[in-house]
């Protein structure tokens, strides 16, 4: 009787060992050949296979969604449903990161209108953390950077995964809408641009190639290259380094879509391809 215990329990033991293991297998497989879809589907359409997919929505409280609404003007291009995630979104970027105030009280307008900057550059993303970035300093006015012994605007610190910015030059981003000079999305394009070359998720990588297919069109195209340098379109400081084009080509493509895309369509298309834009206006 003992004997027979034993063998049932041993059996039973077995088939659960084996349950388990053919979960695990058709998981594995199901994920590897899910994987294999999308990248195929991003090769041809260059874009991921879907871009939302959330087990339950955040919400800002009243007084934050009240500054998002009020004080974003991006927001209001989107649908309802695109509100809505883009009000997750928002919620998330906040809770996973630490707002430090130097001199300056952290606010829900700043963070807010922080988040909704990153939030609106990533929201063709999948995954819009921008994890290299776990802390956000803010000044209210230019500060002392001790990384070149100058005065600065803005910057963000990859070693530190730190984005410093002046509050005073952030909210003069935003007072003109016109003028392609926006210090919150130059500094967070750096950041989004530096956690692509980090990261293998499908976004960065759309993004990190799409930046090297853009790289390739400047070197073959000497033409394009002096219709650049020819044009007023993009400030001076945007042929610092290819770096620095990037984040003030997002600057102007953000701000003046229309003209940029008039005057430049080639790159416009190349940006609107890395960020995936899929917004009404775009």
């Amino acid at each position: 009787m003992f004997l027979i215990l034993v063998v049932q329990q041993y059996t039973l033991g077995s088939k659960i060992i084996l349950g388990v293991f053919f979960v695990a297998m058709a998981y594995i497989f199901l994920n590897y050949g899910l994987k294999m879809i999308e990248m195929g589907y991003v090769l041809k359409n260059k874009r991921p296979l879907y871009n939302h997919f959330y087990f339950r929505l955040r919400r800002l409280n009243k007084k934050q969604k009240t500054i998002l609404t009020n004080q974003f003007s991006f927001y209001k291009r989107l649908t309802s449903k695109e509100k809505k995630y883009f009000e997750h979104r928002v919620a998330s970027f906040i809770k996973d990161k630490d707002f430090i105030g130097r001199d300056i009280v952290i606010s829900d307008e700043i963070k807010v209108l922080i988040a909704s900057t990153a939030v609106m550059l990533t929201f063709g993303f999948r995954d819009f953390y921008i994890g290299i970035i776990s802390k956000i300093v803010i000044y209210p006015s230019n500060f002392y950077s001790n990384t070149n012994k100058a005065y600065h605007k803005g910057e963000f610190n990859p070693r530190l995964k730190a984005l410093v910015l002046s509050w005073e030059d952030f909210v003069q981003g935003f007072d003109d809408g016109n003028d392609n000079l926006n210090l919150g999305i130059h500094e967070l394009t750096h950041a989004i641009h530096i956690n692509s070359m980090k990261e293998r998720d499908v976004s960065s990588i759309i993004f990190s190639d799409t930046f090297k297919e853009l790289s390739t069109l400047f070197s073959e195209n000497k033409l394009l290259r002096e219709e650049l340098k020819a044009s007023d379109y993009f400030r001076n400081y945007a042929f610092t380094n290819q770096f620095e084009f990037l984040a003030v080509a997002i600057e102007n493509f953000i701000e003046t879509p229309q003209e940029f895309r008039s005057q430049f369509p080639e790159i416009y298309n190349k940006i609107r391809q890395m960020l995936n834009f899929r917004v009404k206006g775009y």
